[in-house]
């Protein structure tokens, strides 16, 4: 079936709800396509009605459909959670939050990106989570264009491998947190960072280790920031061929590793990396470029 078809036939079943007695002429499978599958709205009556139903198919279906409510629960639950810290805010009387959160801090290449982005009050979006959970590629793809959509505002702030050999690979990540949140074109009235603090960022902020577990605002932009660096690995892939940088990313893969080794280093390499001074024939710099992140955090701050 097409999109398009499929489209029409959701909106169909939207527009005419059979009633019980129709749907319980109807087969198993049917039903199992249509409310289990589909995952349409189940009428009043009908899981009672197929749990009297003689069939064994019938008592199947059932326990199918309370799963599914049980984990359609059991998600709202979680995006609940998932919102305590803005709650918590908007409940002080602040009114505009904005999660910020970073990627590709490990890579051997490319810039470090971060994401910031302010989400309606209450929003909850079926499936956010922090980016590194959704191993998924068109999910999260699919997720950051609904978080897009859906935003208040939203921005990335880019950090490139030249500030990053420069400022050390910590700093700079730092420093692109702050140039996503500067690029917001509504300032927010407090921040809530994955782990850190801004320097020179005006705004009341917090930093919540894990935050892109914990808070829906932060989640919402890692899964930014995770989607917009891999959009520019992937351009930078067609410039650099060879290196296979659509598929790794820039992370010290064993196959990036290898292509690090045998071909050179690019323009787009880390030469503040130690593997990457290594395949330069450099001698080694300064071994520990990552802060302990907890330790700029102040607890309950």
């Amino acid at each position: 079936m097409s999109k398009g078809a499929l489209a029409d036939a959701r909106a169909s079943d939207t527009l005419i709800m059979p009633t019980l007695e129709q749907l319980l002429v109807k087969s198993i499978p049917e039903l199992r396509e249509r409310f289990v599958d589909r995952a349409r709205p189940v009428p009043k009556g009908l899981v009672a009605a197929l749990e009297s139903d003689t069939r064994q198919g019938a008592h199947h279906l059932a326990r199918l459909i309370r799963e599914r409510w049980r984990k359609n629960r059991a998600e709202g639950q979680r995006l609940h959670n998932l919102l305590r810290f803005e709650i918590d805010l908007w409940e002080q009387g602040f009114r505009s939050v904005a999660g910020v959160d970073e990627a590709g801090m490990a890579p051997l290449a490319g810039p470090v990106v971060a994401g910031a982005v302010i989400l309606p009050r209450n929003y909850k979006l079926k499936r956010l989570n922090d980016s590194k959970q959704i191993l998924d590629v068109a999910v999260r793809d699919e997720l950051a264009l609904q978080i897009k959509a859906d935003a208040v505002v939203w921005s990335v702030g880019i950090a490139e491998v030249e500030e990053i050999d420069t400022l050390n690979i910590y700093h700079a990540g730092l420093l692109a947190m702050r140039r996503a949140v500067e690029g917001l074109t509504s300032q927010p009235d407090f921040v809530l960072v994955d782990a850190r603090r801004i320097p020179h960022c005006s705004t009341p902020q917090r930093g919540i280790i894990k935050g892109d577990t914990l808070s829906a605002s932060i989640a919402a932009a890692s899964i930014i920031a995770k989607t917009t660096r891999d959009a520019i690995m992937t351009e930078l892939d067609s410039i650099l061929p060879g290196y296979n940088f659509a598929t790794h990313k820039g992370y010290p893969t064993p196959e990036h590793c290898r292509c690090l080794k045998e071909l050179g280093a690019t323009p787009i390499h880390r030469r503040s990396f130690a593997r990457v001074r290594e395949a330069l024939g450099l001698d080694p710099i300064q071994s520990e470029l990552f802060e302990d992140r907890a330790e700029s955090v102040v607890a309950g701050q």
